[in-house]
């Protein structure tokens, strides 16, 4: 089948309108991209490799500690995804973590899965200098900031709080007498495995006083991941969760009253609230999965 300029012609106004829906799509997806941050590049097989060094925290934040600790929710149901930072990260009450709390505390096994499917995540903050990175040299010597997991955080708590009386307590996030850290991933299927990251020998960042200046510079404040106007209040998150589970603005107080009864429901029966239109999927990513934000980001465009 041949086609002519006369064809030509008549698609070119579709053409134009479809290209430029393509590169407002890229131009959107760009904007998300934080360049603040540093991600381990993996191959194919979700294995990577690098080596960091945990920073100390910025000038003007040293009553803090050197990293922060935020929570936020990935969860898809009937309405779409929910993927929001919880307010419970701040020290205030959550409409999902109460939802998760009610479904819990129902007994019945079908709403503890529901309520484990829709837990809150886990990330952690903190500054890092780039020792080492095969995957992209250039990040080598500049200082970013990095967002881990639990696994990861633990390994910094055992190497400051030993087991063992041969073991001295290490300070990771020290310039002079901290560890650089051997970033290892390997993949594992959906999640991405750390088990086999570790610290060095207690070193030195640097064999020259001078060159601590510059990197002191660079490091950023983490406070701000805590800031209360930067979360949604509690309204306008439970508006949402309404939304996604597919529920009327009441649903949520209604459900709420339900599950005071919990108690009158048998291990095999169906509360109003456990509605198989309302339960939701989550996507299995490890706690340790720093492609995790990422991955929500892009789906949270609605």
């Amino acid at each position: 089948m041949s086609f002519s300029f006369a064809d030509y012609n008549k698609s070119r106004k579709d053409q134009f309108d479809k290209l430029a829906t393509q590169l407002n799509k890229q131009t959107n997806n760009a904007k998300t991209q934080d360049d603040r941050f540093w991600k381990l590049e993996v191959d194919k097989a979700g294995n990577g490799y690098a080596v960091i060094r945990f920073l100390p925290q910025h000038h003007t934040e040293m009553e803090h500690a050197p990293y922060v600790l935020y929570f936020d929710h990935g969860f898809q149901g009937p309405g779409g995804w929910y993927i929001e930072k919880s307010l419970t990260s701040i020290g205030k009450a959550d409409p999902v973590s109460e939802y998760n709390r009610q479904l819990w505390t129902s007994g019945l096994e079908e709403n503890k899965k529901v309520a484990s499917d829709q837990k809150r995540r886990m990330h952690y903050v903190a500054n890092i200098y780039i020792v080492k990175d095969p995957a992209n040299p250039s990040n080598e010597g500049k200082v970013f900031l990095y967002q881990f997991g639990k696994k990861i955080f633990d390994k910094i708590n055992d190497l400051m709080f030993p087991q063992f009386q041969d073991e001295k307590a290490i300070n990771p996030f020290d310039l002079v007498d901290g560890s650089n850290f051997k970033l290892k991933a390997r993949g594992m299927g959906r999640d991405r495995n750390y088990d086999k990251s570790e610290f060095e020998e207690s070193s030195p960042l640097f064999d020259e006083e001078s060159k601590y200046d510059a990197v002191l510079s660079k490091i950023q404040p983490l406070q701000t991941f805590l800031d209360p106007t930067q979360y949604k209040t509690y309204d306008e998150l439970k508006t949402r969760l309404n939304k996604v589970l597919g529920w009327d603005k009441n649903a949520f107080e209604d459900r709420a009253k339900v599950t005071e009864r919990a108690e009158d429901f048998e291990e095999d029966s169906t509360p109003p609230f456990a509605l198989k239109s309302a339960k939701p999927s989550a996507v299995d990513l490890s706690e340790d999965d720093d492609d995790g934000l990422d991955f929500f980001n892009k789906l949270n465009e609605d």
